[in-house]
């Protein structure tokens, strides 16, 4: 399908596809209802304003309550300040302007190539994303912790290594999965970043500990091993390895540590080859892939952090993969084997998100930044350091003119393609679901009892 060829003929497709879009999320999806963000804002101001205890509290009717580290409660502070509707108001907005950083940093400037008109599309791609519509209508915080940790990707590339880490030790404090990255660090030999990172982590920790003991002891003693606080293993959003056992009913956890064992050698030894080739992007790709793997639960919107593989696949010269896989993560068809997920069918069906994370992490490009380098013009990224082994670089969007891949695909990814071998961009991004996500009778996407993670 070739573009309109006229600004009209834009107009009109921008619009159809709007309407589309909106069509889909208003009966497909239908909204979470801030169960997530209800969950940090109860606990925190029953914590604050009425003596009660961090880990204690529910929302009203429902035995879910607060499940991060207790440094995610004392960030999340200033929602005592704030009624419960302008704390949903706050919320969506860290997370636009959150999604905002993280399209910046993976695509460059080249989205300026596009204008009005590819802006217009990859928004509604954007939109139908299963991961970051649940991401918004929850409102999570995977998206942030998402653009602390491609910043220390952006600083690592461009040699400003001074504060390399910080991002990745915040994001580490406030939910212990992107502690994998500091993991990243040291296999790509960034000593002083990982030591950063870690040092940043256990500070936020520490300070907590001082300020909240009781909470602090609570959390890294008890809540932390309980995994019934957060949901069922078994329940079709948990999209991790432990989720496919779990539906397997193999309740062995020497079974799930030899998976999550052999999943984490196959990162090491990727992660290695790519930043030895350069290629710092495909690198946080498969890091965040790893993640949401080994995780025991693994909600939907947690795999924001999937982004960064479809602009890898993209700048590679896989615009048609990447565009197939993305398609596929915007069904909700796991949904489909929400009530049963036995047989051949279920065992397949149920897991499609996680057989799709785990082909990314198997045969997902690298070392494509060596062999392509962007052009260097004014749409290109402003900073472009040649890469080294001491200097890996975050490959960014090629402005190289040429015949762009489709609309949906480009949508998806934030880019075209270019015409020459391993042109593209890097994309990532990540979020919390719940494992109470429990959708209401006839349609499995919405649900009023969720569980916070």
């Amino acid at each position: 399908m070739r573009a309109p060829a006229t600004d009209r003929g834009r107009l009109l497709l921008a619009l159809a596809a709007v309407a589309a879009v909106t069509v889909f999320t208003a009966t497909v999806p239908l909204l979470r209802d801030w169960f997530d963000l209800r969950v940090y804002h109860g606990a925190v101001d029953t914590w604050v304003h009425h003596g009660g205890r961090l880990y204690d509290y529910r929302v009203p009717g429902t035995t879910y309550g607060f499940t991060y580290p207790p440094f995610a409660a004392v960030a999340m502070l200033p929602m005592a300040l704030l009624g419960l509707r302008a704390a949903i108001a706050v919320g969506l907005l860290l997370n636009l302007a959150a999604l905002a950083v993280v399209m910046r940093l993976l695509t460059g400037r080249a989205w300026r190539r596009h204008g009005w008109y590819g802006c217009a599309l990859g928004a509604c791609a954007l939109a139908l994303f299963e991961p970051l519509r649940d991401t918004f209508s929850f409102g999570q915080v995977n998206l942030v912790l998402l653009a602390l940790v491609l910043v220390d990707a952006w600083l690592l590339a461009t040699g400003r290594e001074r504060w390399a880490g910080a991002g990745i030790g915040l994001a580490a404090a406030v939910k212990l999965t992107p502690a994998l990255f500091i993991g990243l660090l040291l296999v790509a030999g960034r000593r002083r970043a990982a030591a950063v990172a870690t040092a940043v982590a256990l500070a936020a920790t520490g300070l907590t500990a001082v300020v909240a003991p009781d909470a602090s002891r609570f959390y890294w003693t008890g809540a932390l091993w309980d995994t019934s606080r957060v949901g069922r293993l078994d329940y079709v959003s948990n999209q991790s390895l432990q989720g496919i056992l779990a539906r397997l009913g193999e309740e062995d956890r020497a079974v799930w540590a030899v998976a999550v064992l052999l999943t984490l050698g196959v990162w090491a030894v990727r992660a290695r080859r790519a930043v030895a080739a350069g290629d710092w992007a495909a690198a946080f790709a498969l890091t965040g892939l790893t993640a949401c793997l080994v995780s025991p639960i693994t909600w939907v919107h947690h795999l924001v952090w999937l982004l960064p593989s479809f602009a890898v696949l993209v700048r590679s010269g896989h615009p048609r993969i990447a565009g197939a896989l993305y398609a596929v993560l915007c069904t909700s068809v796991v949904w489909l084997w929400f009530d049963d997920a036995s047989g051949v069918d279920g065992f397949l069906g149920s897991n499609a998100y996680t057989w799709i994370t785990l082909g990314l992490l198997l045969w997902l490009p690298t070392g494509q930044s060596r062999v392509a380098r962007p052009i260097r013009d004014r749409s290109a990224t402003a900073i472009d350091p040649a890469p080294s082994p001491a200097a890996p670089r975050m490959a960014q969007v090629s402005s190289q003119p040429g015949p762009s891949s489709s609309g949906a695909t480009a949508a998806a990814t934030g880019t075209a393609a270019g015409s020459g071998p391993g042109r593209g961009l890097a994309r990532n991004a990540s979020s919390d679901p719940t494992g109470s996500t429990r959708p209401a009778a006839p349609n499995p996407q919405s649900s009023s009892s969720r569980a916070s993670s």
